[in-house]
């Protein structure tokens, strides 16, 4: 292996492709009001946009688990990159030359999903393969990436309609598209290695026959659903339920929000040798459930976005401390085991705002009641950790050795 400061392009081109999958994620819904006015799609179609970004990746995680240890990390990485960019490069273009101005936004959605889906699978992997010390600390770093790129994709963007106005918003879309073409000399020229040797990563079929990798998908689906539910509703949920504006709403809640979950991360990518991963779980669901009961009762709206956004710093290390413990409980998942957990990731943070949303809705678009209904995901992921913790039981019972 080539020494260890020779995989500090790894480290700078994993962490450009999870600023490039944060651009993917929230760009597009920043424009949906210019979208409704520009071409005249209405609100209910826009919602296709977010649908299908989310859909496309949990099937291209899916897809994933089969295909890239044929093909190999560099191509795919590098792929993912390229189709990031492309899609990005045809949001500027390609709606106007379509027909259906929708069709032509979900076609350029689909190209970066997909790109997005493929980061999400192989940055992950690619980290824990690198001969680095602390891993744990050293992947929530990398996931502390996306929360920066979330926040920087928003404040930005902001920054740049109060400049040059809204309607320059194909000009911006240009600019953002460089982060992964550029992005695409570092994953060709960085080294990367095999998280397994080739024939000794464990399958699908290994993982789903395995009663411990269940455990390790309910503890991402609860990361997923805990950590997606806050953050898809806090602007709308600072806006209608604590009576703020929305500058206010927005800066306080989805923004406050990502910083706070990145800090989190970072703050454990820079001190997490002193704490138990596990525990600090357990700690981060407890203290995820109290900003949930926070937000859904106070009735000071200060306290409200409060919970929000501290939501944000209990939610931080969920998703990436999941994939370390799994990935340190079973050593031989491999690239399906990654693609498995992004799966689950994706799937919870599917369900969990639609679960908070439906119950908003019975309840007279309530959306307390909703939040409140999201206290189930950090309950169950607490559970889940003190199940990893009371022993490891499940993986010496064969959990790492299928």
């Amino acid at each position: 292996m080539p020494p260890k400061k020779a995989y500090g392009r790894t480290l700078l081109a994993c962490y450009l492709g999870f600023v490039t999958q944060a651009i993917c994620a929230n760009f597009a819904p920043l424009l949906y009001v210019t979208f409704h006015r520009t071409y005249g799609i209405g609100l209910s179609q826009l919602a296709l946009i977010s649908t299908a970004f989310f859909l496309l990746q949990l099937v291209t995680d899916l897809l994933c688990a089969k295909v890239v240890d044929r093909v190999g990390y560099r191509p795919c990485v590098i792929a993912a990159e390229l189709l990031s960019g492309l899609g990005l490069l045809g949001l500027a273009v390609v709606p106007d030359l379509m027909p259906s101005h929708l069709i032509g936004i979900l076609l350029c959605v689909a190209v970066y999903a997909v790109g997005s889906g493929l980061t999400e699978v192989l940055a992950s992997p690619i980290i824990e393969a690198c001969p680095f010390d602390n891993k744990d600390m050293v992947m929530s770093t990398l996931h502390s990436f996306y929360c920066w790129g979330s926040a920087a994709t928003a404040l930005g963007s902001t920054a740049f309609f109060s400049l040059f106005g809204v309607e320059g918003w194909r000009i911006l879309a240009v600019a953002l598209a460089v982060v992964p073409l550029a992005n695409v000399y570092n994953f060709a020229t960085c080294p990367i290695e095999t998280l397994v040797e080739d024939g000794e990563g464990m399958g699908v079929r290994q993982l789903l026959g395995n009663g411990a990798f269940w455990l390790f998908v309910v503890l991402m689906v609860c990361a997923g659903a805990s950590e997606i539910s806050m953050a898809q509703w806090a602007s709308a949920f600072a806006e209608s339920a604590l009576g703020v504006s929305k500058t206010v709403g927005d800066l306080a809640g989805p923004c406050g929000f990502a910083l706070l979950m990145g800090l989190s991360r970072a703050l454990y990518g820079r001190f997490g040798e002193k704490v138990d991963l596990t525990m600090f779980m357990v700690g981060s669901g407890v203290l995820c459930l109290a900003c949930y009961l926070l937000a859904g009762l106070s009735s000071v709206p200060l306290l409200g976005l409060v919970g929000c956004a501290l939501c944000g710093f209990s939610v931080g290390i969920m998703w990436p401390g999941s994939i370390s413990i799994s990935s340190r409980a079973m050593p031989r998942g491999g690239t399906a085991m990654f693609a498995l957990l992004a799966l689950a990731g994706d799937l919870g943070g599917s369900v969990g705002p639609s679960l908070v949303g439906n119950v908003s809705q019975h309840f007279g678009n309530d959306l307390r009641t909703g939040v409140l209904a999201g206290v189930v995901f950090p309950v169950v992921l607490v559970v889940c950790a003190l199940a990893v913790r009371k022993g490891s039981s499940p993986c010496e019972r064969g959990g790492g050795r299928a």
